[in-house]
């Protein structure tokens, strides 16, 4: 019996023992459980601490971006061409768009508001309703519905939303949108700001950083449905509006270049357009620039008449091709071959180098070609032009008479000159990606080279360095740096920066300069480059015509004229390029010429330089009286007692209500008045006939015989009008021709 009791002792305390371990183990267990949740606990608060906090307040705190207005941009009249105006850009949380059935989302009315907000969406802002649809139920934290839209559009879909009930997941902020006034003007200069805001290109791209500003933040508590909670820890810093910048570009300028510019490559079916440069060559400021074909800077994306053919059986990588075309700045990205433009500079080079005299008889002989390396190279008069100085040479053009100077001036200097000239160099204009002139490396010129590089061909350089070369020549001989922005404006602090003139070198003295300027003179008033005459005005100039390139004979021709104005006291120089010129002439003395005439017969009044009132013809013109309230017998005897004509569809007993010329227009003796009544108010039209050519009286009559009205300047033939042929016009209006005597055949 006791050994039973025994034996029961030893297993109870056996099993007390294996419970009292069995308790060691589980309390040592739970000890290093509550050792690892202190620990992890003192992590969580010591060591992540700083960045669980940071992303429980970006879950409670909503942190909205403010734009900073972009800076306008205005012409040198202070007249806005860049506007950037307030508007709203509409985004959206997907997931907080929705319909709660006590703290769940009710999903069959959540689906159908978004559908119906989709359509509503699609509706107000001419969207694809598809495409807000996808938005609104994306698995996205933020969706872009409609970026810069107006605000009668904004405050349509806001009642929506009211009406509605929508509450949560949709933001209205405030943004910009970017206009041009003015549409198509200068568009090749401005350029344009793409979706996110940026400048794409011209002076948008090249002062981005000064135009943008800097952008602002508000920050705000929210709760879990994404609704603000008004509270003292919201932050807002306030955007720094982008600077405004005012051009050196003058916007009426730059309406007569591109209307003549425009009006010229029609006329002349260029396969590539053309460009014309305005610049004062004393500060290098540029008072126009102009690219034809032009486009609509408030549909940048939309193809203009001359790249849309085939539009959309284009691949996107050739429409983006045809694009980038259309938006290129030609007059500062391309180069060409210069022609008979650039002995203005194998000209300058021979006089400072004292290797040639401006009247010299019989300095050079022409007989209509020469012979470089079994090469022949002939001049535009096949005839040749015999004896000759140099002036005569200027003003005839003659190929072989600057071959035979540049031979005298040798590849060695005239490679210093070409580098002092700016021409291996990029203007600096403050505009994007100029291009690259290309020429020989100095030791592979032979004697072939350097007697095409002595006349203009066989190298290319972009029209803004010709430009800016031949601005130095007028400039008493100092090169110029070129700029299109005059000064720029702090509009938070009023502060300005004005963009002062940049003088970069003395290239030829100031002797040499009046010397070539007074050959240039020449070569309008007696030269090939008379067509470029000015009524009142001493233009001087020079043509040019040059070959395709080598390997691009399919561009055809480039014709070109330079034209500084007045010769004395230059206060401008234009030049005017034609691409490929199909219609007609090639020549730049008879179609770039003409072109340059029409440009500063306009320009030059506007900028006010006097005119030479003893070589103005003065014309007697009749004013045309106000007709209107008159009747039409009243009206018509009115005008015929002042020596025009009346052309009316009304009856005697009819009152006027419009006339064509207005009261006060000038016309011509015999000239037209178009009477309207209400009876008979549709206006009559008729289209321009051809007057190239003609005489003044044969135009009179050609023109008075379709009901229009005639204004000229010079004497002479028709060398340009205004409207072109075959424009279509109202009865009444008047057309504008420039006359100047008959010259040569070839004007290169």
């Amino acid at each position: 019996m006791k050994e039973k009791d025994t034996k029961v002792k030893v297993k109870k305390i056996k099993n007390n023992i294996i419970s009292r371990g069995r308790l060691l183990i589980v309390l040592s267990i739970i000890l290093i459980l509550l050792t690892c949740l202190v620990f992890r606990i003192g992590f969580i608060q010591f060591v992540k601490g700083p960045e669980y906090k940071e992303i429980t307040a970006r879950q409670s705190t909503s942190s909205r971006i403010i734009s900073a207005k972009r800076g306008n941009i205005y012409d040198a009249n202070n007249k806005a061409l860049a506007l950037s105006a307030d508007v709203d850009t509409i985004s959206c949380n997907p997931k907080y768009v929705a319909i709660y059935s006590g703290s769940d989302i009710n999903q069959e009315k959540t689906k159908a508001l978004k559908e119906n907000m989709a359509k509503k969406i699609a509706e107000i802002f001419g969207v694809e309703e598809e495409t807000i649809y996808k938005k609104l139920t994306s698995n996205s934290q933020y969706e872009t519905l409609v970026s810069k839209v107006e605000q009668d559009k904004v405050d349509e879909f806001q009642a929506w939303l009211k009406e509605n009930e929508v509450t949560n997941g949709i933001n209205i902020d405030k943004d910009t949108k970017r206009y041009y006034p003015f549409d198509n003007l200068a568009s090749n200069v401005l350029g344009f700001c793409g979706s996110s805001g940026s400048g794409s290109d011209g002076i948008e791209l090249s002062y981005d950083s000064v135009l943008s500003g800097t952008s602002g933040k508000l920050t705000t508590s929210i709760s879990s449905l994404k609704t603000v909670i008004p509270d003292s820890d919201e932050e807002y810093i306030a955007p720094e509006d982008g600077s405004n910048i005012y051009l050196t570009i003058d916007s009426n300028i730059q309406s007569i270049v591109e209307k003549y510019l425009k009006q010229a490559c029609i006329e002349n079916n260029t396969k590539n357009g053309g460009t014309c440069i305005i610049m004062d060559p004393e500060t290098g400021a540029i008072k126009a620039m102009a690219t034809y074909p032009d486009y609509n800077l408030n549909q940048p994306y939309t193809p203009n008449s001359n790249i849309s053919k085939d539009w959309d059986s284009l691949s996107s990588q050739e429409q983006t091709n045809r694009l980038y075309g259309m938006w290129r700045n030609r007059a500062v990205l391309d180069t060409y071959e210069p022609g008979s433009t650039f002995k203005t500079i194998t000209t300058s080079i021979g006089l400072e180098e004292n290797l040639v005299e401006t009247d010299t008889p019989g300095d050079f002989s022409c007989g209509g070609y020469m012979t470089f390396d079994n090469e022949i190279i002939r001049c535009s008069a096949r005839g040749g032009h015999g004896s000759q100085s140099l002036r005569k040479a200027l003003e005839n053009s003659c190929n072989p008479a600057f071959m035979q100077l540049g031979k005298r001036i040798g590849v060695g200097t005239f490679y210093d000159y070409l580098e002092a000239f700016g021409l291996f160099e990029n203007t600096g204009v403050d505009l994007p990606s100029e291009g690259t002139s290309y020429f020989w490396p100095e030791d592979k010129v032979g004697p072939t080279e350097l007697a095409t590089m002595s006349f203009g061909q066989r190298f290319t350089i972009t029209p803004l360095q010709l430009v800016r070369a031949v601005s130095a020549i007028v400039n008493d001989g100092v090169l110029v740096t070129p700029h299109v922005v005059d000064r720029i404006e702090n509009p938070t602090t009023g502060t300005i920066t004005t963009i002062e003139t940049t003088e970069t070198r003395q290239v030829i003295s100031a002797d040499t300069a009046n010397k070539v300027k007074n050959m240039m003179k020449d070569v309008v008033e007696v030269g090939g480059g008379r067509y470029a005459k000015v009524q009142g005005y001493e233009i001087g100039g020079k043509t040019g015509t040059s070959e395709p390139r080598a390997g691009h004979e399919s561009e055809g021709y480039v014709a070109s004229f330079v034209a500084i104005a007045p010769v004395e006291d230059t206060k401008l120089v234009c030049l005017l390029t034609l691409y490929g010129p199909t219609s007609g002439s090639i020549y730049g003395g008879r179609i770039a010429a003409p072109a340059v005439s029409q440009i500063l017969s306009e320009v030059l009044p506007y900028m006010e330089i006097p005119s030479d009132t003893k070589t103005t013809k003065q014309v007697s013109k009749i004013t045309v009286p106000n007709l209107k309230g008159k009747t039409v017998s009243e009206a018509t005897k009115t005008i015929e007692g002042l020596g025009l004509k009346v052309s009316s569809a009304g009856q005697g007993s009819e009152i006027v209500s419009v006339q064509n010329p207005v009261g006060g227009a000038q016309l011509m003796k015999g000239g037209v008045v178009k009477l309207y009544t209400s009876e008979h108010s549709e206006k009559a039209k008729t289209t321009v006939p051809n007057l190239k050519g003609v005489t003044y009286e044969q135009a009179k009559n050609m023109l008075n015989s379709k009901n229009l009205n005639i204004s000229y300047s010079g004497s002479g033939i028709v060398i340009a009008q205004n409207p072109t042929a075959s424009t279509e016009i109202e009865e009444g209006s008047i057309v504008s021709v420039t006359l100047q005597a008959k010259t040569s055949e070839y004007e290169n």
